[in-house]
């Protein structure tokens, strides 16, 4: 059955809404898996156009998204490569890759897409400007965090951000050369990893070395981070998991 785009955001499929101290005017949703017309293995609110979904399904759901959501303007969908440019919406720096965006004109939403990797949104606690973040391992180890807490052109103690969905501690096992990479940026990160059942490799905790990085430029009001999409396969994509699958989406934006 096709959902109704009309219907509200409280009879959305479950979808979440960070439970952080925001302004009032702050808006910011991360859909899950339910309430898209998507096929299996993308059921069924894909917003990803570049996993083989059907690319008529991916527009419908992220038409789904605009209208449930009743948002103000067509978000930035960004075609997102693990590194950490920021797209600056209201400077013109609007390239068609990265894997961040700020804003801080009313009605322009950033956006970015998960299915394991970290989201991360941010807004200031005047609520005069918001962010979104793509942070896997390989852009939160090269740094887009500090670069979007930097877009964002206010005090780093001014800075709110909610950690989203993302692969737990328990399920994301990596090698020796990523320990090795944070820990050369700081020792402190191998409180982050804990040895795996696999030799040479670790399982790694991608929302304490999230906390730690933010921690570093300043950012102490953090929220979130306690949501693992490999595990909870009802709720999340995974591509740790399934492989080919579908991508939800973390939103922010600024309402009048």
């Amino acid at each position: 059955m096709t959902p109704n785009p009309n219907r509200t955001l409280s009879e959305a499929e479950g979808w979440l809404t960070p439970a952080w101290p925001a302004p009032a005017n702050i808006r910011a949703v991360c859909t899950t898996r339910h309430g898209g017309v998507s096929e299996a293995p993308f059921d069924s609110l894909n917003l990803g156009d570049h996993v083989g979904d059907n690319p008529y399904a991916v527009a419908r759901n992220r038409m789904i998204v605009g209208d449930t959501l009743q948002l103000p303007s067509e978000p930035l969908w960004l075609k997102q490569v693990h590194g950490v440019d920021v797209c600056g919406m209201d400077v013109g720096e609007c390239y068609p890759t990265g894997d961040a965006s700020s804003a801080f004109g009313k009605g322009q939403v950033c956006v970015i897409m998960t299915a394991d990797c970290l989201p991360v949104l941010f807004c200031d606690k005047a609520g005069t400007r918001v962010a979104a973040a793509h942070a896997g391992w390989r852009g939160l180890e090269a740094g887009v965090l500090e670069r979007t807490v930097e877009s964002l052109q206010c005090p780093p103690a001014d800075v709110l951000a909610w950690l989203g969905p993302a692969i737990g501690p328990t399920a994301f096992e990596v090698g020796e050369e990523v320990r090795e990479a944070f820990m050369q940026h700081d020792p402190a990160a191998a409180n982050a990893f804990q040895p795996s059942d696999n030799t040479g490799k670790w399982l790694a905790d991608i929302y304490l070395l999230a906390r730690q990085r933010l921690n570093a430029v300043g950012v102490h009001a953090i929220f979130g981070g306690d949501l693992c999409t490999y595990t909870d396969a009802e709720r999340f994509f995974s591509y740790r998991r399934d492989g080919q699958t579908g991508r939800m989406a973390s939103l922010i934006w600024m309402a009048d």
